[in-house]
């Protein structure tokens, strides 16, 4: 399986892009998880969009059409998740190949408050439901607190949380492989 892993953080040691690094070492041998660089992706505006694709949009389309899963590790900026990652989602539904369309997505996040990122995490939903996603509800991964359990450079280093993050990757990627299964015909 391969998963295309998206952090909504830009920052080079961001606690999320760290879960995504995480997502990688956990599922290796399972499952191939990459981690998207978007950030050159440029402000969506459909004059734009109407003289040509560019081509870090193209690149990151074609990406996660060809991902079997996608999972998004968000941070909560004001309730909500980042802007840059509502921009790049506005990008990849603007096409006929909707990358989103029927995927299998898994929404985390981590933060250093005491909420985790759910706020973020259900306003993201929201918008992938609009994408015709198919996002695991439950288990969620909710880390809160993240300064003491990452380190420096954005490693996840809590035990305890890698434990619980291992649970919900292999539930989620036994769901993605329910989800891309190939339908029998109806008789």
């Amino acid at each position: 399986m391969t998963i295309a892993g998206i952090s909504g953080s830009l920052r080079a040691t961001s606690f999320n892009t760290g879960l995504i690094r995480a997502a990688a070492d956990i599922l290796s041998g399972t499952a191939e998880v990459t981690n998207i660089d978007w950030r050159d992706v440029p402000v969506y505006n459909q004059d734009d969009e109407s003289s040509g694709e560019p081509p870090s949009v193209a690149r990151i389309r074609q990406e996660l059409l060809d991902a079997d899963a996608i999972i998004i590790a968000t941070p909560e900026y004001n309730y909500s998740y980042p802007g840059g990652l509502k921009n790049l989602l506005d990008w990849m539904s603007r096409t006929p190949q909707k990358p989103f369309n029927e995927k299998p997505v898994l929404v985390i996040g981590a933060s250093t408050g005491n909420y985790g990122t759910v706020r973020a995490q259900m306003a993201l939903r929201a918008v992938l439901t609009h994408m015709n996603a198919h996002t695991l509800n439950k288990p969620e991964l909710l880390v809160t607190q993240a300064k003491a359990k990452f380190d420096a450079n954005g490693t996840l280093t809590d035990e305890s949380t890698r434990t619980v993050f291992a649970g919900i990757l292999n539930t989620f990627v036994a769901w993605a492989d329910k989800i891309n299964a190939p339908t029998q015909p109806i008789a």
